[in-house]
């Protein structure tokens, strides 16, 4: 089972808390620019659909940039993944599909708030792939959970959203279950391990007006990542903090913590892709360490990923050139 996302709201400052549980860490921080007119990954049958970028955003990418697994973009529109075996993404009809990856990088160019990212459903689908469900947070406080079952985007947002969390089990499932022990100290070992990463989030989520006023919600959120870990399988653990559009982010092979702050980059088209190697030694504000977009370290660490992501995940040889190439695609207006 993999990743526990969350998102807090306290006296209007909005923090995003993510854990990416998975069996490989390798990774990049991407920038991502504006009005870049983008092809879409062909699907199976070699169809595509063509966009341009709206927004710029900062990406944690693991196979490939323009295939995230998550990020937050200038208007703070946060995106994150987690795995759900229960998915069923809907079936061919006459909307146009996209890669479960580059969705989110399609609502990060194209979003600024959740109810724009829900209203895609009209225009674009999912296609079939790796079974995944979304928690979704923009700069406005609306917070929603998307997942696709049954063939059809199930969203819970507002009064239908109790629990502003998400692990690796549907919505549903989960806020029923929160329901029951959110509210106690019972023990929780009775549960699968979704479901106790999800109640002991909302436990704490709960007791967000308890914290100390001296401390940083940044900060809480961190000590909730820290309570659902998942030991060495907690690959990253990354903060958003929307309301200051910035980014805090540790590592299980680097556990200090890193920062990035949006405002210091430049999202214009034809400014310089930027990258950073998740995975090195550096602490505090690491905008400044951010350098040209690498080909060699892309392959590098594509390579490393997908090495590593064989007992879970299958991308073949062409596949993983052909996401290595796909840059070449992507051209200013």
């Amino acid at each position: 089972m993999a990743c526990t996302t969350f998102c807090l709201n306290k006296n209007g400052q909005l923090v995003f808390g993510r854990n990416y549980d998975w069996v490989s860490g390798a990774g990049i921080v991407h920038t991502n620019h504006r009005e870049l007119l983008k092809t879409s990954y062909p699907n199976e049958d070699g169809s595509t659909i063509q966009w341009v970028s709206l927004y710029g955003s900062i990406t944690f990418n693991q196979y490939g940039k323009e295939f995230p697994t998550g990020g937050m973009n200038e208007k703070g529109l946060v995106v994150e993944l987690m795995w759900l075996d229960d998915t069923k993404y809907p079936a061919n009809d006459s909307r146009p599909a996209v890669d479960v990856l580059q969705w989110i990088q399609y609502q990060l160019d194209n979003a600024a708030t959740v109810d724009e990212l829900i209203a895609s459903d009209k225009k674009i689908r999912i296609s079939d792939g790796t079974p995944l469900h979304y928690l979704v947070a923009d700069a406005s406080g609306n917070v929603a959970s998307i997942e696709f079952l049954h063939g059809k985007m199930i969203v819970h947002k507002s009064k239908d959203l109790p629990f502003p969390v998400l692990a690796n089990s549907t919505y549903q499932e989960s806020a029923q279950t929160a329901k029951r022990y959110v509210n106690n100290t019972d023990d929780l070992s009775d549960l699968d391990n979704s479901l106790e990463r999800y109640v002991k989030a909302c436990r704490m989520v709960k007791k967000l007006s308890d914290i100390p006023a001296n401390m940083q919600l940044t900060d809480y959120a961190f000590s909730i990542l820290d309570k659902v870990s998942q030991g060495d399988f907690t690959k990253w653990s990354i903060v958003y903090d929307i309301s200051n559009k910035k980014i805090l982010f540790k590592t299980e092979s680097h556990k200090s913590i890193k920062s990035i702050s949006l405002s210091e980059f430049d999202f214009s088209c034809k400014a310089t892709p930027r990258m950073y190697n998740m995975n090195q030694q550096a602490v505090g504000n690491v905008t400044v360490n951010f350098t040209k977009k690498d080909d060699k370290v892309e392959r590098t660490i594509l390579e490393k990923a997908v090495k590593e992501s064989q007992s879970r995940v299958n991308i073949s040889n062409n596949t993983k050139e052909a996401i290595l190439r796909y840059d070449e695609t992507i051209r200013c207006k």
